[in-house]
């Protein structure tokens, strides 16, 4: 038993390793794929199903305002006040979670996103949420919060096979993604929960919050 815990320690360790070398080479390096679009290759392949990727990598200068700021505000509105975590809306969830007895959504920042669809994969599992939460902290301290939305926005799902945000302005409205606006925006940022389910056209009333949110935030 000693010994086993001591490869699972060293395995653990390890991983972690290739992880924080990894988050400071995306400090400059661009990613070719990450641990989803693996994830949802894999599955189209088990499936019998064709699957054509969408993805290509833009600067964030590259990307417009509206939709950062409609990402931000319907994903992670403390974004640029916390550190990885949002501890503030972790008590919420959490509290929210003993009264009705129902898991609350919320609670994951964009840095935890984009730590989950860099190294892991969308399917639940405690000991992933437990990695999360240990290198969330690391990322944002090593990517710093420009990198980190940069990264974000260019490699999260929007449809299937449609990963970035210039993948997805094309998909769905035939622009790039400095040419979207902000009802544009709005819509698609409704869609990041969910992105194989839903479309920026059935999203008339929670894209209509997200740009209530917009506006409460100045944006």
């Amino acid at each position: 038993m000693a010994r086993l815990l001591k490869w699972a320690v060293a395995l653990v360790a390890a991983f972690y390793l290739f992880w924080i070398g990894s988050l400071f080479a995306l400090r400059t390096v661009n990613p070719p794929t990450t641990g989803v679009q693996i994830q949802r290759r894999i599955e189209a392949k088990l499936a019998g199903r064709s699957y054509k990727k969408r993805y290509k990598f833009v600067s964030l200068d590259r990307i417009s305002l509206d939709l950062q700021h409609a990402v931000i505000a319907a994903e992670d509105g403390h974004f640029y006040k916390h550190h990885g975590i949002d501890w503030e809306q972790v008590e919420q969830a959490a509290e929210e979670s003993r009264e009705t007895g129902k898991r609350r959504r919320g609670a994951s920042t964009i840095t935890q996103q984009l730590v989950k669809n860099l190294f892991f994969t969308t399917y639940r599992d405690p000991v992933r949420k437990a990695f999360e939460y240990t290198l969330a902290p690391l990322a944002d301290s090593i990517l710093g919060k420009r990198r980190e939305l940069e990264l974000y926005l260019n490699i999260i799902e929007w449809a299937p096979g449609v990963y970035g945000a210039a993948a997805a302005a094309e998909y769905y409205y035939h622009t790039s993604p400095a040419k979207l606006d902000r009802e544009q925006a709005a819509r698609l940022a409704a869609c990041v929960p969910s992105p194989r389910r839903r479309k920026p056209a059935w999203m008339n009333q929670y894209s209509a919050l997200i740009m209530e949110r917009m506006h409460q935030h100045g944006w």
